[in-house]
């Protein structure tokens, strides 16, 4: 495939920045580079527009240096808030992903990163609070606390009957009245027996 030499007149991801020389394919500077007025051929004339493009290039690499440490810092103060389905041992299903994290910055703060600037070790998979790294720019980096919550509602607890006694002790207690009452006239009739007087024996009567 036949090569061509440029001169990028425009930052262009993957292949460099302004005033850079560099070797692409013949269609695809002639396709693309060329039409989207992000590169320029490699040419005697051209060679003299190299000073005023390294002075655009540095301006935009300031621009670019001091929004993403205004950036780094608000980031660095926030805690972003994520939900995941788990099961009843609190595990969960899945992980959280670098595109996941990107989407969710634009719903909940809208600020919209690349998703390849998210650096994880290794993609999350536990529930609790978690500290990642961005890498923002070539000289500019941070970290972001994140915190997962679970999605799935805890069971809650379920209680233990506790059987009622009052109403067993109620009974109990009318068998007491019942006992007292029923004991009283007992006693009387023991009392009127002792007070009554012995009977005198009958005497016969003998024949004249």
């Amino acid at each position: 495939m036949a090569k061509t030499e440029v001169i990028l007149t425009h930052n262009v991801i993957g292949l460099g920045g302004e005033s850079d020389h560099v070797k692409v394919a013949a269609g695809y500077a002639r396709n693309y580079l060329f039409p989207q007025g992000l590169a320029i051929p490699l040419t005697a004339a051209n060679k003299r527009r190299l000073e005023a493009l390294r002075h655009r290039r540095a301006e935009r690499e300031a621009h670019e240096f001091n929004t993403m440490s205004e950036l780094a810092k608000s980031l660095s103060r926030m805690t972003l808030v994520l939900t995941a389905k788990t099961g009843e041992d609190g595990k969960m299903f899945g992980s959280i992903t670098p595109g996941a994290i990107a989407d969710e910055l634009k719903h909940q703060f809208e600020i919209a990163i690349d998703k390849k600037k998210i650096h994880l070790e290794h993609p999350l998979r536990a529930i609790g609070e978690h500290e990642i790294e961005l890498r923002l720019n070539p000289e500019v980096a941070t970290t972001l606390k994140i915190r997962i919550d679970s999605a799935t509602p805890l069971s809650k607890p379920v209680e233990a009957h506790v059987p009622e006694t009052r109403a067993k002790a109620t009974p109990a207690r009318g068998r007491e009245s019942a006992t007292e009452k029923t004991s009283e006239p007992t006693a009387d009739k023991a009392e009127a027996r002792k007070e009554r007087p012995p009977r005198k024996p009958k005497t016969e009567k003998r024949a004249e």
